[in-house]
């Protein structure tokens, strides 16, 4: 944790979260109702990470009016005035795409991140043991590209490029693609995995129109230098070489949407292939 965590969180201790501007907490009571979602039919697993997601929205609004909160809340600003996430037609960018990319993937000061500073202050917010694991799994999370390699039952088989690694997951979408797709997604893992081992795709798929050896350069270029591929995956996807370069990656390349997927065309270092750069 870094220095903004700790001193979020004593301000925090000593007043609660009474004390934040929009006097939400995560017990507010338009918080969600994760056996009714289910009943209505989402997959357990998709509501049990929705609702860390709804506390965690509810967390950076009422933090980000803080002072130790004014530099995530001047770059996570700057960025909706920049991409208007919102999903197409307005935007590419999706809500689940870009909160994601707030809360989990963005980092100011000296390394801490939106998730970051709600963990370190769970002993405030009161997050049972699960939800917190949940929370740490998304703030671990990133997303990859993947190539669509089958399906299992209601689920999609994806491997992910370079690592090769394997995940069988719930579509949150309903998009179920076709055998060789690229998918730019967010995986999220199990939960319990003695009751579920399937991962699940967190945000709408994006669908990459340019085909895997041209990818596969690209991740080639990405990572040179690299000591372990692994790693620099993991770095390049999480934060870019800066942090609104997927950002900008998605709002550049692309190309239609329907309902379920959105469909992007062009390598992210390469302008000229990148329809709207």
């Amino acid at each position: 944790m870094g220095r903004t965590s700790k001193k979020l969180h004593a301000k925090l201790s000593r007043g609660g979260l009474s004390d934040l501007p929009t006097g939400k907490t995560p017990r507010h009571p338009d918080t969600p109702d994760i056996e009714a979602w289910i009943r209505q039919g989402m997959d357990p697993v998709h509501a049990a990470y929705a609702f860390v997601q709804h506390v965690t929205s509810f967390f950076a609004e009422g933090t980000s009016r803080l002072p130790e909160m004014k530099k995530y809340a001047h770059l996570v600003a700057k960025a909706e005035d920049e991409y208007m996430p919102s999903g197409p037609p307005m935007s590419p960018l999706t809500g689940s795409f870009f909160t994601s990319w707030a809360f989990y993937d963005l980092p100011f000061d000296d390394g801490d991140t939106l998730a970051s500073c709600l963990i370190e202050s769970n002993d405030v917010v009161g997050m049972n043991p699960d939800q917190l694991d949940a929370l740490k799994k998304m703030a671990a999370s990133r997303m990859g590209v993947y190539q669509h390699v089958g399906t299992d039952g209601p689920h999609v088989r994806l491997r992910e490029l370079v690592t090769n690694a394997e995940s069988v997951c719930h579509p949150t979408s309903g998009y179920r693609g076709t055998i060789g797709e690229l998918w730019y997604v967010r995986l999220l893992p199990p939960l319990l995995p003695d009751l579920a081992q399937y991962h699940v795709a967190f945000t709408t798929p994006y669908i990459l129109m340019a085909g895997q050896n041209e990818w596969s350069q690209f991740l080639r270029r990405a990572l040179a230098g690299s000591v372990n591929d692994a790693t620099g995956l993991h770095r390049l996807f999480k934060h870019g070489p800066d942090p609104n370069y997927w950002n900008e990656f998605v709002f550049k390349a692309y190309h239609h949407h329907r309902s379920d997927a959105i469909f992007l065309a062009g390598i992210p270092d390469l302008k000229a292939t990148l329809p709207h750069a």
